[in-house]
């Protein structure tokens, strides 16, 4: 059997691949098991911060891996602390708890907003219509789509969506002495690219500030210079109580991270919270590495690219509008998205989807060229 084969015999299928097995990559470029090459605008979903097997971040993994693999959270392990580190002194956050994942992050935002409200009977997490946040029971449950919500319940209780934008319906939440906490994405990813009002989210901030409820940003998607600021959230000229990140922290390796700032440092005590493979050394080794070249020249380039994705397909024949910030973008097209994906596939270039918009996610240090390879064929299939 091919590869193919193999994995529909095999595999459980739960996902919807595109029909191309990738056997190779550098860069911005994957090659197919039949040797045809493509242009990628997916970085593994905003995972492949420098592209695929990067040389810098390959040596800096190897090196680690030379030196010392996993060993437990019973002891202490100096990439898992360089990168705490790191991430507070970059954020001005205070702790990191580290797991594998966003949802796993998210999770532990969700942890810690409960145990904050619990001395002042306080339990409600409020999020977004349109959100994600994950794949497990609770994340789930925080997601504020109905969609997610079908088949797996009954799903833990304590959740309350809310309209984007709306001032009014989040003020009357905040004000309520019931919540805890609020999770939002400053721009929702899977929810199709949506990116939140910066008055709304300053005074969702406020409000937070004003009624002690947790003010907390999921940066798993817009995290790690993808936006073309470090952090999403630094766009909106707020500082958050709690944020996540994950996909792009450790440049292809499973890493998840909750940061906590002041209000909440003190909240998760031993045993609370835990994760076997959380902060293990090599995924730390690699988001050290990418952390160390996330500077503000790249940012600068990130910005720069996407005004250029932007001027080139702007007003562009098929093309409705483009969301997004940085090299996160959505293109609301007239052709359906899924027909525009699979036509550029064949073309040698990979986009995803979000909602029913075309989503691009390249590498953040994808050559001008390949960009200008890539923008031609999509413009071909809009």
């Amino acid at each position: 059997m091919n590869t193919k084969q193999t994995d529909l015999t095999y595999i459980v299928n739960t996902y919807g691949r595109f029909d191309v097995a990738l056997q190779k990559g550098s860069g911005a470029t994957y090659t197919d098991e039949d040797g045809k090459q493509y242009i990628d605008f997916g970085s593994g979903i905003a995972v492949n911060t420098f592209g695929t097997c990067d040389a810098e971040w390959v040596a800096a993994v190897t090196a680690q891996m030379n030196q010392m693999g996993h060993v437990s959270n019973l002891y202490y392990s100096a990439p898992q602390a360089k990168l705490a580190q790191m991430l507070c002194e970059k954020t001005g956050m205070k702790k990191v708890f580290f797991g594998n994942s966003g949802a796993e992050a998210n999770e532990c935002a969700l942890k810690i907003a409960r145990k904050y409200g619990e001395a002042t009977g306080r339990s409600t997490i409020v999020t977004l219509k349109s959100s994600f946040h994950g794949r497990t029971i609770a994340t789930l449950a925080a997601t504020g789509q109905d969609k997610f919500h079908e088949h797996f319940g009954p799903f833990p209780r304590g959740f309350r969506y809310i309209t984007p934008g709306n001032k009014e319906e989040l003020t009357s939440v905040l004000t309520s002495g019931q919540v805890c906490g609020i999770l939002m994405e400053v721009v929702q990813g899977e929810g199709g690219v949506n990116v939140l009002d910066k008055t709304y989210v300053q005074l969702a901030a406020r409000l937070c500030q004003e009624n002690d409820v947790l003010f907390m940003i999921d940066e798993v998607q817009t995290g790690n210079g993808r936006t073309g600021k470090l952090y999403g959230y630094m766009h909106y000229d707020v500082q958050p109580d709690v944020f996540t990140t994950a996909k792009g922290l450790a440049g292809g390796l499973p890493m998840g991270a909750c940061l906590i700032g002041e209000k909440a440092e003190q909240v998760l005590a031993k045993g609370d919270h835990g994760s076997t493979f959380g902060g293990n050394p090599i995924c730390a080794a690699g988001a050290v590495n990418v952390l160390s070249r996330l500077t503000d020249d790249l940012l600068t380039q990130v910005t720069a690219k996407g005004e250029y994705i932007r001027k080139e397909l702007e007003g562009h024949p098929g093309v409705k509008g483009i969301t997004g910030l940085g090299l996160m973008l959505g293109i609301t097209t007239e052709k359906p998205n899924g027909q525009i994906a699979a036509e550029c596939l064949s073309d040698g270039l990979l986009v995803l989807t979000a909602k029913d918009k075309v989503r691009l996610l390249p590498p953040l240090n994808i050559s001008f060229d390949e960009l200008k390879q890539g923008i031609a064929i999509l413009k071909k299939n809009l």
